[in-house]
């Protein structure tokens, strides 16, 4: 793997999201790159793209950038600059762009490869179990969410726009976090999130019984 590329990646991430105050700060980032390099090492796969998407995945997110198109094209030239294959940059890009779980509303889950299906579980793995928690309500805090109404019911979200609403701290654990063990892709990740969904799921019981 071209180590020097993937630095230059990481100092151009950063200096994207070191400002970053809703949870996907580098951090997380290298958080996720962890977890893509563990799950490497029982899949076989291009781990140059597996690791360049991990780093790349956040930098153009609808949620965090204004000009998402803007932000593809910067991570293009930063890839062609470097002298990544066109071929490369075409998957990375790919990756980034159908990863999300918004992704999976309406029918328009993306087949992904098995570089993309890493990622996927490297991030959704960091959604989940202590770090998970704490960047929910991280997250929520940022965005002004109430932490918990009883009146405000979870919903079973159909659509990006839904998703995109805002709801209640604990009601994103029922919309959303829950929901990822489930779509979890690799025998590493599953074993691994497993784990996270008991620990999530003990926390809610918890949280539930004190707020009453």
């Amino acid at each position: 793997m071209d180590m020097q590329t993937i630095d230059v990646l990481k100092a151009f991430v950063r200096s994207k999201l070191r400002e970053d105050q809703s949870g996907h700060g580098m951090d997380h980032i290298e958080r996720v790159v962890r977890n893509a390099q563990k799950i490497i090492q029982t899949q076989a796969c291009d781990e140059f793209v597996v690791v360049a998407a991990a780093y790349l995945h956040d930098v153009a997110d609808e949620k965090l950038v204004e000009d998402q198109e803007k932000a593809y094209q910067e991570i293009k030239e930063v890839l062609q600059v470097n002298g990544v294959p066109v071929e490369k940059i075409e998957h990375i890009l790919y990756i980034i762009k159908n990863l999300s779980f918004s992704q999976e509303f309406e029918g328009k889950k993306t087949e992904l490869s098995i570089e993309g299906q890493i990622v996927q579980d490297a991030d959704r793995l960091d959604a989940m179990g202590a770090i998970g928690i704490i960047r929910t309500i991280y997250y929520g805090g940022h965005k002004g969410n109430k932490i918990y109404d009883s009146a405000i019911k979870p919903r079973l979200l159909q659509n990006k726009s839904e998703y995109r609403e805002e709801s209640t701290v604990i009601n994103h654990f029922y919309e959303k976090i829950l929901l990822l063990n489930d779509r979890l892709n690799t025998p590493y990740a599953k074993k691994i999130g497993k784990q996270r969904q008991e620990f999530l799921e003990k926390f809610l019981k918890e949280f539930l019984e004190e707020w009453e």
